[in-house]
C-alpha cells in the first residue's frame, strides 16, 4: 500500500488534517500524519501545558520528519500545510518522498516577500522580541484574521477550540532574522538541486497569514530546468484551507497530481 505523509503547520497539530487522513485512507492508501516531536498528545494537553512547543527548533522537526519518512518500506507523497509546507520543501530538497505539495506554505530561506496580512497576522508572535523564547497562542479574534478569515465567527470559534495550540517563537524569530544573517539558515533548500522530486504549490486567495505572492515567489526561487514546479491557485480559500468548504476538491486535486508526478497506480481500495 503506498503511503501519503501529511505534515502541519504552527498553532495546530496533526488533528488538522482530520478530513485529509479519512479521505486518503478511503481512497486506498496508508496515511501518516507525525506530530512535530513532543507534540504528540492532544490539543488539549498543548494548550494546558505548552512547555514542549517551547523546546522545538526547526532542525529538531526536520530531523524528526526525516526520521518518520525515511522508516517507510518506501517513498512517500508528501504533503504540508503552512510551516509544513516549508518542510515538505526541505524534505524533498533532501531526498526523501517521490513528489510534494505545499498547501499555503511558509517561505523557505531567501523568499523575501512580506505582504502587510503577513506582517499583521504575524504580529502576535514578533511584537515582543521575548516571545522568540515562548510558545505564543492566538486569541480567537486573532485565530480568525489568520486562519478562519472567510469562516463565519460561530465556524471559526469552533475550530479555534478543536484545533488551536500556541506556536514556537523561537522557529518565527529565526525565520524572520533567516533573511538577514548570512549562511544557510534552518529552513535552506538548494534551488538549483536537479534531483528534487516535482513539487506543487497550493495557495488560496484570500489567505492572510501565507498569501498566493509569498508561494510564487517561493516557486520562482527554483531554478533547476531538471525539476517539475507547479502552483495552483484557489478563490477565496483562507489559510484553514484543509478544513474549509471545498476542501475535498483540494485534497483530491493535490493527491492526483502528486500520483501522476510519482507514477502510481491508481490505489485500489
Amino acid at each position: 500500500m503506498k503511503t501519503i505523509v501529511l505534515v502541519h503547520g504552527f498553532w495546530v497539530t496533526p488533528r488538522s488534517w482530520e478530513h485529509w487522513i479519512e479521505r486518503y485512507q478511503q481512497a486506498g492508501y496508508n496515511v501518516v500524519a507525525p506530530a512535530y516531536p513532543g507534540l504528540e498528545v492532544e490539543v488539549e494537553a498543548l494548550n494546558a501545558d505548552p512547555a514542549p512547543i517551547e523546546q522545538l527548533t526547526a532542525p529538531a522537526i526536520i530531523s524528526h520528519l526525516e526520521s518518520v519518512v525515511g522508516g517507510l518500506d518506501e517513498p512517500p507523497i508528501i504533503i504540508g500545510h503552512s510551516a509544513g509546507g516549508a518542510f515538505t520543501q526541505v524534505l524533498l530538497d533532501h531526498g526523501y518522498g517521490v513528489a510534494g505539495v505545499a498547501v499555503n506554505s511558509a517561505p523557505t530561506e531567501g523568499v523575501r516577500v512580506t505582504p502587510l496580512s503577513q506582517v499583521r497576522a504575524s504580529f502576535p508572535v514578533l511584537k515582543n522580541p521575548a516571545n522568540r523564547h515562548k510558545a505564543v497562542g492566538l486569541t480567537p479574534e486573532q485565530w480568525k484574521y489568520t486562519f478562519a478569515n472567510t469562516f463565519s465567527d460561530e465556524e471559526s470559534l469552533e475550530l479555534y477550540h478543536r484545533y488551536h495550540v500556541p506556536a514556537s517563537g523561537r522557529i518565527f524569530w529565526n525565520s524572520l532574522l533567516a533573511n538577514f544573517e548570512p549562511g544557510p539558515q534552518d529552513v535552506h533548500v538548494d534551488y538549483h538541486n536537479d534531483n528534487r522530486p516535482p513539487l506543487l504549490f497550493i495557495s488560496g486567495s484570500d489567505d492572510h497569514l501565507m498569501p498566493p505572492s509569498i508561494q510564487r515567489s517561493n516557486a520562482k526561487h527554483y531554478k533547476s530546468p531538471k525539476t517539475v514546479t507547479e502552483i495552483k491557485e484557489y478563490p477565496g480559500m483562507p489559510h484553514l484551507m484543509p478544513a474549509h468548504e471545498g476542501w475535498e476538491e483540494v485534497a483530491d486535486y493535490a493527491l492526483t497530481w502528486a500520483v501522476n508526478q510519482a507514477g502510481w497506480p491508481t490505489a485500489t481500495k
